[in-house]
C-alpha cells in the first residue's frame, strides 16, 4: 500500500511546532567566533543543514546564492552568512568533512549552488526525501510534511520570510527563526526516526569531475 504524507489542510489543523528561539541561534561575525563554532558542529557529528539564497524573480536570472548556510545542534543553531569572506575556510571545511553528517530536504538542488559558490562538492550529506522515499512516500516529503508526519505538529512557513533577501548583511529575527528551524526540524525528524548510522543513506554529493569540469546540476 502506498504511503501518503499528511495534506496542508490535515497540517493546518495540528499544533505548531516548538522550534529553536532566538537566544539559541548564533550568527559568528569573526574568525574567532567561526572557529569556536565549527569546533562545536564537528563535535556533534551529525547536524541538521539547509541553505537559504536571495530569491530571483526574473526568467533567466541565475542565483548567486547562497547567501546564508545553516548547521542545527540539538538546543542551538550556528548561521553562516557568506558575505564575511572570514568565514568561508570554516565553511568549506564543515561542507567537505565526511566526518560530519549534514541532514536535511532536498539537498540535491544545494550541490550546484554551493559549487558555484565556494568551488567545492559537500560530502557526508543525508536527504530526508531519499529515507522517506525508502519507506514507501512517492512524493518528495519536505519538512513541513514530515513535521506534520512525525510529530503530528505544524511547521510554519512564510512565503513572506523565505522569498525574503536573505544577502542583506543584517538578518531579521523572522528569518534567523525561519533559516535555523528549516535545519533543525530536519534534525528532529531524523532523531524521531531513530536510525543507526549504518542505515542512513549517506551521499557524497560530488565527484572528482565536478572539481575539474562545469558546474554540477
Amino acid at each position: 500500500m502506498k504511503k501518503t504524507a499528511p495534506t496542508k489542510a490535515e497540517i493546518a489543523l495540528l499544533e505548531a511546532f516548538a522550534g529553536l528561539t532566538l537566544e539559541r541561534i548564533h550568527v559568528p561575525t569573526s574568525s574567532p567566533e567561526f572557529a569556536s563554532a565549527t569546533a562545536e558542529i564537528m563535535a556533534a557529528g551529525i547536524v541538521g543543514f539547509d541553505t537559504e539564497s536571495k530569491p530571483t524573480f526574473v526568467t533567466g536570472d541565475v542565483s548567486e546564492g547562497p547567501h546564508v548556510v545553516q548547521f542545527a545542534l540539538h538546543d542551538k543553531a550556528y548561521l553562516f552568512q557568506l558575505h564575511r569572506a572570514e568565514g568561508h575556510p570554516f565553511l568549506i571545511e564543515l561542507l567537505q568533512s565526511d566526518q560530519l553528517i549534514k541532514v536535511g530536504f532536498g539537498l540535491k538542488s544545494d550541490r550546484g549552488h554551493i559549487f558555484a559558490k565556494l568551488g567545492v562538492h559537500f560530502n557526508a550529506v543525508v536527504d530526508l526525501n531519499t529515507v522517506f522515499s525508502m519507506d514507501g512516500y512517492h512524493k518528495e516529503m519536505g519538512v513541513r510534511a514530515a513535521v506534520g508526519l512525525v510529530f503530528k505538529q505544524r511547521f510554519p512557513k512564510s512565503r513572506h520570510v523565505t522569498t525574503s533577501n536573505w544577502s542583506q548583511p543584517q538578518l531579521t529575527p523572522q528569518q534567523l527563526l525561519y533559516a535555523a528551524n528549516d535545519a533543525y526540524a530536519a534534525l528532529k525528524v531524523l532523531e524521531a526516526l531513530n536510525l543507526t548510522r549504518e542505515d542512513l543513506p549517506i551521499m557524497g554529493l560530488g565527484s572528482r569531475s565536478n572539481e575539474i569540469g562545469t558546474e554540477p546540476n
